[in-house]
């Protein structure tokens, strides 16, 4: 079947790519014992520091009841501690343990390279193109 509207097949594209970026994302975490969503907020949290779980989970684009079964399982693994917020008895901090400081320091230049390789076929006005569109894309699909 071939599509004629270019918009139709524009998001065809783009949700096989976003799907194999994805897996590469997915493979990369699991070579740690880390699942997609276990790796975003470390690197939320290896990046901008102690955050409100509530707040990780609006970054990393998951629901507060899955940030919470998240925080949990890295804290098992020892990777991240929860801080009570002294001014707000209703907010908990998440930040990284010295184990998940030094796991993310080992870990994250690799994953940028293997990022870096999935866009190796652009150069960097492209990459920003790229955005640029996407931006607009979801912006307008916001008023939609």
């Amino acid at each position: 079947m071939e599509l004629s509207n270019q918009n139709l097949k524009a998001v065809m594209v783009l949700v096989k790519a976003a799907d194999a970026i994805h897996a590469v994302i997915k493979k990369d975490a699991a070579a740690h014992g880390l699942n997609p969503t276990e790796f975003s907020a470390l690197e939320l949290l290896y990046h901008q520091g102690r955050q409100p779980i509530q707040i990780i989970g609006k970054k990393v684009l998951i629901n507060s009841s899955s940030i919470t079964y998240v925080i949990d399982k890295l804290e098992k693994k020892k990777l991240v501690v929860r801080v009570d917020c002294p001014e707000d008895r209703r907010v908990t901090y998440a930040e990284l343990t010295d184990e998940g400081r030094t796991l993310m320091a080992r870990i994250f230049p690799e994953h940028e390279e293997t990022i870096n390789r999935v866009f190796g076929g652009l150069n960097e006005a492209e990459t920003k193109a790229m955005i640029d569109s996407l931006k607009k894309i979801g912006y307008q699909a916001q008023e939609v």
